[in-house]
């Protein structure tokens, strides 16, 4: 494992989060969402082209031993996985890839279509640094209150987007605005190429802004063997907390590693 100091890694966050300190780019998924506006107008900017096939992407995987919608892995190894919804401003993303990278540890990011259409170039920055990359939806809305139409579009849009940018739909699917998928959401997900849904058992609620001790607090008195835990792009405490996140993971033997490997 590659090491750094907690100065340095504290440094690297730190210096992102001062980017967007006094204010939240993205907003949490347990909160309700604006209505829709018509999916037809959301038409995907100039990208760059599809990834060739020596660099294509990892496709989703059918897990045996795990229900449709899974909330963590198994409970008899020292790993867990740190999903982070990935939208907000993408300097504070490459600064959290870069200080995980460096701590050895591997992290999920469920992109935004949006988000990709703006920052198109995050895709493969994510990949490359050797994380799983997923689908969050295409505009984040409340999902499972969309009718089916709706919601079919906001799945398949994303995939549409991953596809685009890394020659594969993602490796799994989170609903947005809400932890869980409904049934109607799972069976679109299914249909579109994912055969799990991604939820999670612990909820850092890092998108309220409570502080950086209080997320790190938060995650470290319910994270145990197995856990998935949901965190965001674009907060200040989410960048500053992770040092603290990563060294007391360390410090009880539970390893950060992708939710491929979590499951593998």
């Amino acid at each position: 494992m590659v090491r750094v100091t907690t100065t340095d890694r504290r440094g690297v966050l730190r210096a992102g989060a001062g980017l967007v300190a006094g204010g939240a780019l993205t907003t949490g998924c347990s909160s309700t969402g604006a209505a829709p506006r018509d999916a037809a107008s959301d038409a995907a900017p100039d990208a760059p082209s599809p990834a060739s096939s020596a660099s294509r992407a990892p496709v989703p995987r059918v897990f045996p031993r795990q229900p449709a919608q899974i909330t963590h892995g198994p409970r008899d190894k020292p790993r867990v996985a740190l999903t982070f919804h990935g939208q907000g401003d993408p300097e504070l993303a490459r600064a959290l890839l870069t200080a995980a990278e460096k701590h050895g540890a591997r992290l999920t990011v469920l992109a935004v279509g949006t988000w990709l259409d703006e920052h198109p170039e995050m895709a493969r920055r994510i990949l490359d640094g050797g994380h799983d990359l997923g689908n969050h939806t295409q505009r984040h809305v409340a999902v499972n209150a969309l009718p089916e139409t709706d919601a079919r579009a906001e799945i398949t849009g994303c995939a549409d987007r991953l596809e685009r940018l890394t020659g594969s739909i993602g490796t799994w699917f989170r609903p947005s605005r809400a932890p869980t998928a409904s049934p109607l959401v799972q069976r679109l997900a299914r249909a579109a190429g994912y055969p799990h849904v991604l939820s999670y058992d612990v909820d850092s609620l890092d998108y309220t802004r409570p502080g950086a001790a209080a997320v790190t607090r938060k995650v470290m008195a319910e994270v145990r063997d197995g856990s998935v835990v949901s965190l965001h792009f674009g907060y200040a405490d989410t960048v500053a907390a992770l040092p603290d996140v990563l060294d007391e993971l360390d410090r009880r033997g539970l390893h950060a590693v992708t939710t491929t490997e979590l499951l593998s």
